[in-house]
């Protein structure tokens, strides 16, 4: 009578729960823990077990991911790969259909959540480019990552768990591509759905659409960057560029060459070592163009030897009666004394010939400065000068990248092959990027999302509680019950259903630790081959499209993409009905009753 008493309390909590996330007017997080306190009192949750879900490695893995992600754009991996797949000019359609197929191939070969952890912040990067709302197209990045870890064993861990499941009942587990054929075939029609048609399906209101056409506030700079040795563009001429620099929204305006600036046909001249290009961009598209260039910061010899990845931008404008109004940056000696590069100058609506370093500022210009992130703060105020809004303007250390991926490509390899838990294998990833200051210890916790962490953490000891009462369980048995007269074609599908369904409430791992049994019993009671039942657990388990709690990498994208709770099912239950009619012939066929 106890158990029956927690499973209609349990499910009476999460009747609440779910309905308050769709109705959305609460934030997830708290509805969340407030549902795990209640479970808690109430006593359907044990006390020892309260806050396990913040130690469970869902959790753990979903907040080392956001810190590996912040460290591979910090390093300059990221924007390697950006190079090559973000086209500016690419409509939403080409994007989302190159992302997609990037992402599900990607998945077949390391773990799902990894390879959206690769590709998130390169799908952001594009979005911010292109002027676009990211939400449009981080969910069909999302989808697609789950679509491809169905194909290979080591793509989720739902074709793990359902291998060991073989194992024990027949002697002989799944081998690593014995997934390919059915979920090759279900992750291409999942794939087309969400290029054709899927990311149409995603709402946006007006209030996200004015957010995402309203540009953050940035100023373009005129600032000077050096020639390296080791450059491509080295005897080009200016006007040859104008193909990359509007791409890369930048504007050669003067060229200086052994201090002095060439005059108006500086465009036809051909561009030498140790020269100074002038430019005018923003601060972020500068530290781009300095990137895809090798160019080099003027002033930045003087970081050499020095902890150089420590280097941020900072914004700053000056005031009425500040130190630096009528005065220049090398008349106060500000990079020798201070350690502190101007590295370049917004001055709306009017021009200047001077050099950056020389030219004296103005009430109302604006400083872009160049240093380490401990002196900045003092140094503005020293200057006497207001530091805009912080729009995380950090240097990308692009020496670094060669670290970052392999420390990371190690990592997912060493996972992948078992020599170590995934969770285990993110952690040393980000003692790596720490050590190496890839991620500085300030940007830690400011990489994670905590208002998920919570929403994870707090939904993990409750579905627990509904597992260890029965209550998923008795769901499952009652419906395959209810089928069991009809053939094993229904039986098989209803099966599907009833895993997806509990895949969208419960974490996928648990889910399949469920079925996974039913569907070996529910073969051995039809007298048939259980491989198509447990294939069928193995890519509905998987297929958790409808809410943001069912996978990881859709609680990943909630944040980023300013999902709400009842986003997801709008190109989710479509999806899952396509996964479930491709696949259903496709196990019929590789493996026949």
């Amino acid at each position: 009578m106890g158990v029956i008493s927690d499973q209609a309390i349990l499910f009476c909590l999460l009747g609440v729960v779910f309905g308050l996330l769709v109705w959305g007017k609460i934030r997830y997080d708290l509805v969340a823990f407030g549902a795990l306190i209640v479970a808690i009192v109430i006593g359907v949750v044990p006390q020892e077990d309260a806050f396990a879900g913040f130690g469970h490695h869902a959790t753990v893995i979903i907040a080392l991911v956001l810190i590996v992600s912040r460290g591979l754009s910090n390093s300059g991996a990221i924007e390697l790969i950006a190079r090559h797949v973000i086209d500016g000019g690419r409509s939403l359609f080409m994007h989302i259909s190159v992302m997609s197929g990037v992402s599900a191939i990607l998945s077949a070969v390391m773990n799902n959540v990894a390879a959206l952890a690769l590709l998130m912040p390169i799908d952001m990067q594009a979005a911010k480019k292109a002027k676009r709302n990211v939400r449009l197209s981080l969910m069909p990045l999302s989808f697609a990552s789950i679509l491809g870890g169905m194909i290979t064993l080591i793509g989720t861990p739902p074709n793990i768990i359902i291998a060991s499941f073989r194992e024990q009942a027949m002697g002989e587990p799944f081998g690593m591509f014995d997934f390919s054929p059915v979920g090759a075939v279900t992750a291409l029609a999942g794939v087309i759905f969400i290029v054709v048609v899927g990311w149409r399906l995603i709402p946006v209101s007006d209030s996200d659409d004015a957010r995402a056409e309203l540009p953050l506030p940035h100023e373009d700079y005129i600032a000077e960057v050096r020639v390296a040795a080791d450059t491509s563009i080295i005897g080009r001429r200016v006007r040859d560029l104008d193909a990359e620099t509007n791409e890369a929204d930048v504007e050669i305006i003067g060229l200086v060459r052994k201090g002095k600036r060439l005059p108006g046909r500086a465009r036809r001249e051909e561009i030498r070592k140790g020269d100074i290009m002038v430019i005018e961009a923003d601060a972020e598209h500068i530290d781009a163009f300095v990137g895809a260039f090798k160019l080099e910061y003027v002033g930045s010899e003087k970081y050499v030897g020095q902890a150089a990845e420590g280097l941020v931008l900072v914004e700053a404008v000056v005031p009425e009666h500040a130190r630096i109004e009528g005065r220049s940056a090398f008349s106060l000696r500000l990079l020798y004394r201070h350690g502190i590069t101007l590295l370049g100058v917004s001055r709306r609506g009017r021009t200047f010939r001077e050099r950056v370093r020389k030219l004296n500022a103005r009430a109302g210009d604006v400083l872009l400065l160049l240093g380490p992130a401990e002196r900045l703060e003092d140094v503005i105020k020293w200057l006497g000068c207001l530091p805009l809004q912080e729009r995380d303007l950090q240097v990308v250390q692009r020496h670094k990248a060669w670290i970052a991926v392999a420390s990371f490509a190690l990592a997912i390899a060493a996972a992948t092959s078992g020599i170590i838990h995934l969770p285990e294998a993110l952690a040393l990833v980000c003692m790596v990027m720490v050590g190496f200051n890839i991620v500085p210890l300030k940007e830690i916790y400011t990489s994670i999302e905590w208002p998920v962490i919570v929403l994870l953490g707090s939904m993990i000891p409750i579905g627990s509680a509904l597992e260890a009462s029965g209550g998923t369980a008795l769901i499952a048995q009652q419906i395959i019950d209810f089928a069991e007269g009809y053939g094993p074609v229904i039986v098989l599908t209803l099966l599907m259903i009833v895993t997806m369904t509990l895949s969208d409430v419960l974490n996928n791992t648990a889910t399949t630790v469920i079925a996974a049994p039913i569907a070996i019993d529910i073969a051995n009671r039809l007298s048939v081959n259980p491989d198509p039942f447990l294939m069928a657990v193995a890519i509905a388990a998987s297929c958790a499209f409808l809410t943001p709690i069912g996978h990881k990498n859709n609680t990943l994208i909630m944040g980023p993409g300013g999902y709400r709770f009842g986003d997801y099912w709008r190109m989710g239950l479509p999806l899952e009905v396509i996964v479930i009619v491709v696949s259903i012939p496709m196990l019929l066929i590789v493996w026949p009753f």
